[in-house]
């Protein structure tokens, strides 16, 4: 890309932009630099915290939209669920069903993974009265951009999805979005899923479905049950998976210098601030 006199980048969904792919846009001119996000990565809370970034949050919610409902989801309460799922297409919404691959993969450890094809043949058994279409990045952009139109037009009832859908959808009719092999998702990206969701002033839901019983017990998808705040979120992914390197590539992972004071935020933060305000006081003096 070329620029004649770059002055400001703004970086939507930054979570989904590489490293090296900001740094390029940062470097045309030495621009001023806002990026956006719900759920902030990891490395960049520890930057906010080292003082590389600053920060602004914005709380409110738009109109009358409610907290969404998050359960994670054991397979043998499906049935349950799917039954709460039918009544609720009954009552005029929606469902979008969210698979990690568009095909079977048969690759070790892989079996129990959901797929696109086979999870939209599933539910057509399922859900035998309701309408149900099938969207992915396989589709050339004419098909994925009229699926899109005719589901948000209500002539589709279910749409199971890959992660295409993560952002820029807005379907208010939609209230249900259910999450299959949720544990293959990082926090930020189930989060970005769930805002799919309440969009009006219906009451929505989430469902996180997992592979087996045990997952089901995650304390990381029980954090998406209590929180709806994606810097909660983004502190708690922070802990788990720790910041990536500050200085280089890697977006996540504990650094090779092992420092065990950014999984607690709260310290780093204040750290900064009584830093800051130190170097206030040398100004004046």
């Amino acid at each position: 890309m070329q620029f004649k006199d770059l002055k400001l980048v703004i970086v939507d969904e930054q979570h989904r932009f590489g490293v090296a792919q900001r740094q390029r846009l940062a470097e045309k001119g030495s621009p001023h630099f806002l990026a956006m996000t719900a759920t902030p990565i990891p490395r960049t809370l520890a930057l906010t915290a080292y003082g590389h970034h600053d920060l602004s949050v914005l709380l409110e919610k738009p109109g009358n939209r409610k907290v969404i409902a998050t359960k994670v989801v054991s397979p043998r309460d499906r049935f349950t669920v799917e039954r709460f799922i039918d009544h609720q297409i009954g009552e005029g919404r929606q469902v979008f069903v969210i698979c990690p691959l568009i095909t079977t993969s048969v690759a070790e450890g892989m079996e129990e993974v959901r797929s696109v094809e086979k999870e939209r043949e599933r539910l057509s058994k399922e859900f035998p009265r309701r309408r149900i279409a099938m969207l992915h990045g396989k589709l050339i952009p004419a098909e994925k951009e009229q699926i899109m139109r005719a589901f948000k037009d209500r002539r589709f009832d279910i749409l199971v999805s890959t992660s295409v859908i993560e952002v820029g959808i807005d379907v208010p009719n939609a209230t249900i979005i259910c999450i299959e092999g949720s544990e293959r998702f990082g926090l930020s990206q189930l989060h970005q899923f769930r805002g799919r969701t309440g969009r009006s002033d219906h009451q929505s839901h989430c469902f996180l479905f997992t592979s087996t019983p045990e997952q089901a017990s995650s304390a990381r998808l029980k954090a998406m049950e209590k929180h709806d705040s994606g810097f909660l979120l983004a502190e708690i992914d922070l802990k788990l998976r720790g910041p990536g390197e500050l200085f280089g590539l890697r977006q996540s992972g504990i650094p090779e210098s092992k420092l065990g004071m950014l999984l607690n935020p709260e310290i780093v933060v204040r750290a900064r601030r009584a830093a800051e305000k130190f170097l206030a006081t040398e100004k004046i003096g």
